[in-house]
This record gives C-alpha cells, structure tokens and sequence, in this order.
C-alpha cells in the first residue's frame, strides 16, 4: 500500500511538501520561542509568543470555505514562499540591529497565520489524488511527516541553539519553505478541480457567508460537536505546556532540553500516528477513554521524577493517544464527509478545538512566573485525563465503533449524494 501511494506523483508531491515546509516550522518554532526567553528573560513572553502564534489557528474556520474554491495548489506555493520571505526578516533585524522581542512577536502571528492553508488544504487535496480505502494510511504517513520530522529537527535544534545559535537556524530555515513551495508546484489536478469559479465580488461575498455558516451548522448538528469540550481542555492544556516548556527545560538543564523535550511531543505523537491503523479497529469510545486515562497519568508523573531522561521519556508517551486519536478522526471525517465540504468542516472543527490553545499560553506564561513552570506542567497533565472523563460521562461518545463502522447519518452528517 505504502509503495502505491509514492508511486503516485500528486501524493509524492504533497507528502514531501509537507515534509519540508514542516522541517520549516521546527526549526523555525524552536528558535522563534528561546529566541523570545533569552531575549525577554521571563515565561511570560514565551506565553505571550505562544498566544499570538497560536491565535490565527482559532481563525481557521474563515479559511475552510476559501480552501473549498480556490486552486490550493497556488495557495500553498505562495504562503511556503511568503513564509520564507518573513523569516528571513529576523536575521535582517539582527544585523541591523533592531531586533527586538517585539518585533519577534510581530513575525510570529503573520507567519502562524499563513501555515493555517496547509492543514485545511492538505485535508481537502488528500481525497482527491488517492483512493478511499487509501486514505488512513494516508494520513497515517503525512502524521509521520508532522510528527517524524518535528521529532528529529525540535531536538537537532536545540542542540544548534547552543552551537550556531537562532540566527543562523532563521537562515537555514527560509530554505526549507522555498524547496517545499518547489515540490508542491509539481502537484497536478484535473482542470475543473484545480480551476476556481469565476464569479463576481458580491456574488462569491454570498457565497463564502453561506459556506462558512454551512460549515458551522454541519458542526453543530452532528456528533462532531460532542467531540469539542474535551478537545477545547486539552487545547488549554497543550498551549499551557508550550508556554512554560522554555522555562521547565532550562531550569532543569538547558536549551538542549528544551529540544528533547518537543522531540518527545514529536515522538510520543509520531508513535500513536503510525499506530493508527492497529488502533483503528477499536471501538472510538473505548479507544479514547483508555488511552488519554494513560497518556494523562504519565504526563503527570513526568512531572514528578527527577531524572530527566525518564520524565522526557514519560511525556513521550503521554502524547501517543493525541498522534493516534488525531489520525483516527481525521481518517473519519474524511470518509463521511463529502469531499466538496471537508475544507470548512475541517477548518471549523479545528479553529473550535484551538480557541483555547492561546489563552492556555497566554495564562501558563502567566502564572509560571508566580507558580513556577513546574506547577503549570502538572496542572497541564489535567487536561489529558479531563477527556477520559468527558468520555466516560457522555453516551453518545463512549459508545462509539470503531472507525470504519461509522456512518454518515449515525453521525448527524450529510451523506455525498445529499444536496449542500
């Protein structure tokens, strides 16, 4: 299966895109948020960075019905090379001498806001170059090339932090955005599903209103919407240990932990993504309530142990049911959900599941200068086992099958023969 998929040049294309522009936002996050600790010497500035690059995710639901219309091939060539273009200014500043914390956190949400086509695009593209009995095995290789990738260049980058510091990092980094607006150039889709409708402003005003309330509707009458208060939690708690990670990782050692410390989130995540398909046969409910019970539990206790390389180890393993359970859903989704809807749903599901991952910065930054980052990443490890719970309490998610026996209307959803 995996060697049919390279051997088709669309999803080669894409899923090595991925690859760099995700090499890209690596190097790029891990130097961006020290480059913000050293330079404000507090973890409020890096909950502070963490709120406004996570704020344009929360808005990704205005990008779905765009996603939905127009070529998203040209799309993602020209947010990689904008993206390169940007982070280039932070080497410049340096040299000039103006850098500054605050121009950091100006680059920062410009650079987020332009990465939200990749994810809703890549959704939307997916069913469109493989097959539908291809696509968990799909989503599965392009999680590896989120999660792989993040696993191996967040630890090299820490370790180049404290060799050649974020300024050479910044240069290295505009390459990669260029090489993979190169590879996604080479993606070719059928005329009338590349093309965009030509329409007039008012008329294509209209229509985007009417797509983006569609898409929010769809939501909210389905089962989708159940999924939500647990992930808005864990959204908190995620941003909160993204904030604080800074400041935990030196106070325990360095910038070199700080590395192996978001390659164990890359690693932990990688792990339940390339598990997915073993994990997929599980009834969802069961699955879900298990796994995040034990991935909550390990967080906690890597909080607690002294040993760095067993609390790295631990926290690895309490992001295993996030890597699976984003694949699972994902996978899901992108079976019931007809393929002229999935930007929007995609785009709505996430910017509801991330509208708490930048107040979760913003407060952890906060209270970890009057608390201390260790009691934030503590309190954090609540998040993960608030939905165990929120599954548990709830029916209608504890009684999920497994993935393939999800249908369309069981879940509140339109089928692909219905009219939208």
């Amino acid at each position: 299966m995996k060697e049919l998929l390279f051997k088709n040049r669309n999803f080669a294309s894409l899923f090595f895109g991925r690859l760099v522009t995700n090499m890209g936002d690596s190097i790029y996050y891990v130097a961006a948020m020290w480059l913000v600790y050293e330079l404000g010497g507090s973890a409020f500035y890096t909950g502070l960075a963490g709120f406004l690059t996570l704020l344009p995710g929360t808005l990704q639901f205005l990008i779905g019905p765009l996603v939905d219309r127009w070529q998203i091939k040209k799309v993602l060539v020209r947010t990689q090379i904008l993206q390169g273009i940007l982070v280039l200014l932070i080497p410049a500043a340096h040299y000039a001498g103006i850098l500054s914390v605050s121009f950091i956190l100006i680059i920062m949400p410009i650079i987020s806001a332009l990465n939200q086509f990749a994810y809703p695009g890549q959704a939307a593209l997916l069913p469109r170059i493989v097959r539908k009995d291809q696509l968990m095995k799909s989503n599965s290789l392009f999680s590896f090339a989120f999660q792989g990738v993040d696993l191996a260049f967040n630890a090299i980058a820490g370790i180049l932090l404290t060799v050649v510091g974020a300024i050479t990092l910044y240069i290295v980094d505009s390459v990669t955005f260029i090489v993979a607006s190169l590879l996604f150039g080479l993606i070719k889709l059928a005329e009338k599903e590349a093309a965009g409708e030509k329409k007039k402003i008012k008329e294509a005003a209209q229509q985007y209103k009417n797509d983006l309330a569609e898409g929010f509707s769809i939501v909210f009458r389905s089962h989708l919407a159940k999924f939500l208060l647990g992930s808005i939690v864990a959204n908190f708690a995620i941003g909160s240990i993204y904030a604080v990670l800074p400041a935990f990782a030196d106070g325990r050692g360095g910038s070199e932990l700080y590395g192996l410390y978001l390659a164990a989130i890359s690693g932990g995540a990688l792990i339940g993504a390339l598990s997915a398909s073993l994990f997929g046969r599980w009834p969802i409910g069961k699955l879900t309530i298990l796994l995040f019970f034990i991935g909550g539990v390990m967080w906690l206790i890597s909080g607690i142990v002294t040993s760095n390389s067993v609390s790295i180890l631990l926290f690895g393993i309490s992001w295993i049911p996030i890597g699976a359970t984003n694949v699972i859903f994902g996978a899901a989704i992108q079976s019931m959900v007809p393929s002229q809807l999935l930007g929007r749903i995609f785009s709505v599901t996430a910017s509801l599941g991330a509208m708490a991952m930048p107040l979760g910065s913003l407060l952890g930054g906060y209270f970890a200068d009057m608390f201390g980052p260790g009691s934030v990443y503590l309190a954090s490890a609540g998040g993960i086992l608030f939905i165990s719970f929120v599954w548990v309490l709830n029916k209608t998610l504890r009684s999920l099958p497994a993935s393939s026996s999800l249908n369309p209307e069981e879940m509140g959803l339109p089928s692909e023969d219905q009219s939208v």
